[in-house]
């Protein structure tokens, strides 16, 4: 291709995630946050809530569950003020899911990436429109399969790929529970890098890609991922994995050392020929009342216009 470098935009954009029906942050806090997820409500640490809560004592010490983190990280354990369900379902327009209590202290998705999921839905359906075949998608580290769902229900055939097992059960759960089961999603637990790599050598192309890597992480046989070690080769190889067509390339980051323009550089970087757009910035949440909002995990976005 020879359309020269992407243009990447010259200011952040912050991707913002409003309530919707299963879904609300309510409060913040006191290094806290007050959340609704469909019948519960849920207290989980978030250090950057600097400020005082809006709400009194009483709404959170009446919430269902409470997270007790033992560190820094992810670990720690639940506290609940009755025995919850295993799993209870939660839908974001016409896709379902299951919530559930995780050892992780989240919920077996993350409501910030509802922004994306939006985004998603329309640049699917941009792409579906009028092709002679449905577009090909490329979730990596895809987890529970919520933005593979929205995908395939906007007209894509999507390839979800994670390392754990149980990830992948989760994810075919909910696809069953969003009647989805029919639709093209092919469910492969495997090491993401070492599939873009089989890929690549194949000469594979998907129309789009979305790259939701972790901080660290192990495979189904052992082998070990670090994000800044281990991110740039693998934007690459998903760079050349794009097709002629593709219409947008998604990373996204949880770490905190990281940040929009250094993503954002990175894709560049990756597509010199691509031509094209790459926004950058954060996702957030916007609490239910008021205006303040908490910015979670950094992103870059590649889009073909």
């Amino acid at each position: 291709m020879t359309a020269g470098p992407p243009k990447i935009a010259a200011e952040p954009s912050t991707l913002r995630t409003v309530a919707w029906p299963d879904y609300a942050l309510v409060d913040s806090g006191d290094g806290r946050k007050l959340e609704r997820y469909g019948q519960y409500r849920v207290v989980r640490p978030e250090p950057q809530c600097l400020w005082r809560p809006h709400l009194a004592p009483e709404a959170w010490e009446n919430a269902d569950a409470v997270f007790d983190p033992s560190d820094e990280e992810e670990a720690g354990h639940w506290r609940f003020s009755k025995p919850p369900a295993e799993t209870w379902p939660l839908s974001w327009r016409g896709v379902k899911f299951h919530g559930r209590f995780t050892n992780f202290r989240h919920l077996a998705f993350f409501p910030e990436q509802a922004a994306n999921w939006d985004w998603l839905d329309q640049a699917v359906r941009n792409q579906a429109r009028g092709a002679s075949e449905p577009p090909r998608v490329l979730n990596l580290f895809g987890y529970t399969g919520v933005a593979s769902l929205v995908c395939a229900a906007a007209g894509a055939a999507v390839t979800h790929v994670d390392a754990s097992k149980k990830a992948i059960g989760w994810a075919r759960e909910n696809a069953a529970l969003s009647g989805m089961e029919d639709k093209p999603v092919r469910w492969i637990c495997e090491d993401a890098r070492r599939y873009v790599q089989r890929e690549d050598r194949r000469g594979s192309k998907y129309d789009g890609i979305i790259l939701d890597p972790p901080k660290y992480g192990r495979g189904p046989t052992g082998e070990v991922w670090r994000l800044f070690e281990d991110v740039p080769e693998l934007v690459r190889l998903c760079a050349g994995l794009l097709s002629d067509n593709a219409g947008f390339l998604i990373l996204n980051a949880y770490a905190a050392r990281i940040s929009g323009p250094a993503l954002a550089g990175l894709l560049a970087d990756s597509m010199p020929q691509r031509g094209g757009r790459i926004d950058w910035g954060e996702l957030a949440l916007v609490q239910e009342e008021g205006d303040r909002e908490i910015g979670l995990s950094f992103f870059a976005r590649w889009s073909r216009t």
